[in-house]
């Protein structure tokens, strides 16, 4: 969900990119080590600590085997991403080794789950430069590509998109999330059903937008604004309820380089 913490927890570990990593949301889980590893945290705030000793965020650790690593619950954001070097040795499905309780694809971890673990050489500590280290926000701004469909909406309604502000729900998860503030009007008529891009704005009768996420259906048939800069996703991933949110288009090209330049950097 999170792309930016998730691709520093490996480069923090010179893992090659996609390796698999934890995603913890909200917090509250426990790991014993086996063996000796080298670890990265990054994410929200969980208050992390090895055998009672608080680690520290956006950074990498050494864990010795028979210690203890306990995740509290966030202090700030939704979700931590816990990598460790080489990977956890896990097989995938259909090509992945992510997790899709909703359609039957891996499940939650639980107490007594053993993760192979992949290398365990011992790395130099390092952490990510505070340059990059994303600064909390009581109102996060989030960078919209307008769609083709952008023209059916009246001016008005496209006004009060802009120029409002919109509240995260508890209605939100890794398929979707759904925003509370003025309504917006759809546009009249009947849309055939399509594809759904990650990150698309739904506006759907009730006129509060939906933002589709990692999870989301194929299909949809409801009118969209656009869809979010990909390099701002990880900014609504870690929005908790009550997050204000508001919208600010952004050409194309702008957001293209922008996810050019974060692909690089990365080696994705």
């Amino acid at each position: 969900m999170d792309l930016h913490s998730y691709c520093w927890a490996n480069r923090l570990l010179e893992n090659n990119p996609g390796c698999p990593a934890l995603e913890i949301v909200i917090g509250m889980a426990a790991f014993r080590a086996e063996s000796d590893l080298s670890l990265a945290i990054t994410g929200a705030d969980m208050q992390v600590k090895l055998d009672g000793v608080p680690v520290g965020n956006w950074r990498t650790f050494i864990m010795k085997r028979g210690q203890t690593l306990t995740v509290q619950a966030a202090r700030t954001g939704m979700r931590t991403y816990l990598a460790v070097k080489g990977g956890f040795q896990v097989p995938p499905t259909l090509g992945s080794v992510s997790t899709v309780v909703r359609n039957g694809l891996g499940r939650v971890l639980r107490e007594g789950d053993l993760l192979p673990a992949g290398n365990s050489d011992s790395l130099a500590a390092v952490h990510v430069p505070p340059r990059y280290v994303p600064a909390d926000q009581e109102t996060i701004e989030l960078r919209v590509i307008e769609s083709y469909q952008v023209a059916d909406f009246s001016s008005s309604a496209l006004e009060r998109f802009y120029q409002s502000e919109y509240l995260v729900t508890q209605d939100a998860d890794r398929m979707g999330v759904r925003l509370q503030g003025p309504a917006i009007s759809s546009p009249p008529g009947s849309l055939i059903s399509e594809g759904i891009a990650l990150g698309a704005i739904q506006i759907p009768a009730d006129g509060q937008p939906i933002i589709l996420l990692n999870d989301r259906q194929t299909l949809g048939g409801y009118a969209k604004m656009g869809c979010i800069a990909r390099v701002d996703l990880a900014k609504l991933a870690q929005a908790r309820p009550g997050t204000a949110i508001r919208f600010v288009a952004v050409p194309m090209e702008q957001a293209q380089r922008d996810w050019r330049e974060f692909c690089l950097y990365f080696d994705l």
